[in-house]
């Protein structure tokens, strides 16, 4: 099955602010049939690269790495904002634009020595998912790769990301 995901991509203009156009992937979660492509092409790219366990980005990435979780059965580490988990956690600031924000998870769900795919809905910047590989690896596993349903590598991600390379299902090339 082919699935051009362009179509259940929404475009929102000025959101969230003026001048930025928001790549909505909520669609595809609406469209059963679209949804299913994005797992089954992801078990597709992984099949055979010995993936231990799949980490995701709060929240549409919890998403999209559970149901891969699930038809892989693999754990799901789940990288959440700061204050948002109990217990001991690793936990790492980064940049945003015009502020700086904090991620956490949960130390004793990273499986040391083990290979785990980061995951997310969108990848923009990559400032976040450095930030999260940083943990990952701080907490003893290797990311071999990074994973994202939409690519936006006019923003260079790719830069910040480098070594590791970066799987998108689709790219879009300007805003």
């Amino acid at each position: 099955m082919t699935i051009n995901l362009d179509d259940y991509i929404r475009k929102v203009p000025d959101f969230p602010k003026k001048g930025i156009l928001f790549y909505d992937i909520t669609s595809i979660l609406c469209a059963p049939a679209a949804f299913r492509y994005c797992i089954h092409k992801m078990a597709e790219i992984y099949k055979n690269e010995n993936i231990e366990a799949v980490a995701a980005i709060e929240a549409r990435g919890f998403l999209f790495a559970a149901a891969f979780a699930y038809e892989m059965n693999i754990p799901v580490i789940p990288i959440r904002k700061k204050g948002k988990l109990p217990g001991v956690t690793l936990s790492k600031k980064y940049d945003l634009e015009y502020a700086q924000a904090e991620i956490e998870v949960h130390s004793a769900d990273i499986p040391r020595g083990k290979r785990v795919l980061l995951t997310d809905d969108l990848i923009a910047t990559g400032g976040t998912l450095n930030a999260a590989r940083s943990l990952i690896i701080e907490g003893g596993a290797e990311v071999p790769s990074i994973f994202g349903v939409v690519g936006l590598p006019f923003l260079n991600y790719k830069k910040i990301l480098d070594p590791t390379p970066v799987v998108t299902l689709i790219d879009y090339q300007s805003e």
